[in-house]
């Protein structure tokens, strides 16, 4: 692999992560929204990620290629889900979207497993990060020996 495919595949995941970091930090935002425009509490969302690799096709040939080539594989996501478990039931009856009972359907974040996210994100950028600058640095060091 050379150092450029080195910063793409470096790149890709830092893209991947600020998505993930990004939909984290809108679910904590939103972790007391109790209507939204669609109606109804907030949905925590989740990002969903997968490789995407540099390969020649699906031909036998290719597969025989790529086994002794293995091509580098770029981050990238998939799609983005909302979470289908249902909305916490909260008793209060002060509250403005309280039903004829006064429960409050609030979101379906849980702070614990988002900050959780948010760590695991933060590292993985990080991780990126160091990927990216490790390569430019053998890069320039390269350009250094020429002189």
């Amino acid at each position: 692999m050379d150092l450029f495919t080195a910063m793409q595949v470096g790149g890709s995941g830092l893209q991947a992560q600020r998505t993930r970091l990004n939909l984290t930090a809108q679910n904590l935002a939103n972790a007391n929204t109790t209507q939204t425009p669609e109606g109804g509490p907030y949905r925590a969302k989740q990002v969903v990620l997968g490789t995407e690799n540099g390969g020649n096709g699906h031909t036998f040939q290719a597969a025989l290629d790529q086994a002794s080539r293995p091509q580098p594989e770029h981050v990238t996501v998939q799609q983005v889900n909302e979470s289908q478990e249902p909305a916490k039931e909260v008793y209060d009856p002060s509250h403005p979207h309280a039903n004829e009972e006064g429960y409050v359907a609030m979101p379906n974040v849980d702070t614990v497993t988002q900050m959780t996210n948010l760590m695991d994100a933060t590292r993985a950028y990080k991780a990126n990060t160091q990927t990216v600058s490790a390569a430019r640095e053998m890069a320039m060091n390269a350009l250094r020996i020429g002189q």
